[in-house]
């Protein structure tokens, strides 16, 4: 593979994965909105749901329309969440212009999609999470792990070629 074509696949990767931090980012702001959405099509009888999974989405709905209404300070949380994603996006703009000098921002990135695995065993039961809910938020962790898998990959194979000496033309034997 050509260092461009190396290049181009590296930036598609890093694309991706900004894409979907700024998307879990931006859906945390109109976080009652989106329950409200998401209770009445799980209560639709076209929509294949299992009862825990439309029961707990449900008490999520009440508990952040009530929190919203009483206290809506706490909001801010989510706020803050959404611009956390928002942030840590922006830092993937660094491997995005030169991948071989910041490839440290991908060891970071990967070592946050590892860190997602223990927040979600330890705090989910201590917020009162349902057991199943926390392999969807494991999730988060393993899926965002394999483009900045796939992007070392490729990193470490570009800086390799930039560091390799030039190789001098085909001698002539004869």
């Amino acid at each position: 593979m050509t260092p461009q074509a190396r290049l181009r696949r590296i930036r598609y990767w890093l694309i991706f994965f900004i894409v979907g931090l700024v998307l879990s980012g931006v859906t945390a702001f109109p976080l009652v909105t989106e329950l409200r959405w998401v209770d009445g099509l799980l209560r639709e009888s076209w929509v294949p749901a299992p009862d825990a999974l439309v029961d707990f989405i449900g008490t999520v709905r009440t508990g952040a329309e009530t929190a919203d209404r009483d206290f809506p300070f706490l909001a801010y949380g989510t706020d803050w969440l959404a611009f956390a994603h928002l942030v840590i996006a922006m830092a993937f703009y660094g491997p995005l212009r030169d991948p071989v000098r910041n490839l440290w921002v991908i060891h970071w990135g990967m070592l946050c999609c590892v860190a997602v695995v223990p927040l979600a065993l330890i705090a989910a039961p201590i917020r009162g999470l349902p057991w199943w809910w926390i392999p969807i938020d494991i999730s988060f962790g393993l899926f965002g792990i394999v483009p900045l898998l796939i992007v070392r990959r490729h990193i470490l194979a570009l800086a390799a070629a930039e560091s390799a000496p030039a190789t001098p033309a085909a001698a002539v034997v004869g």
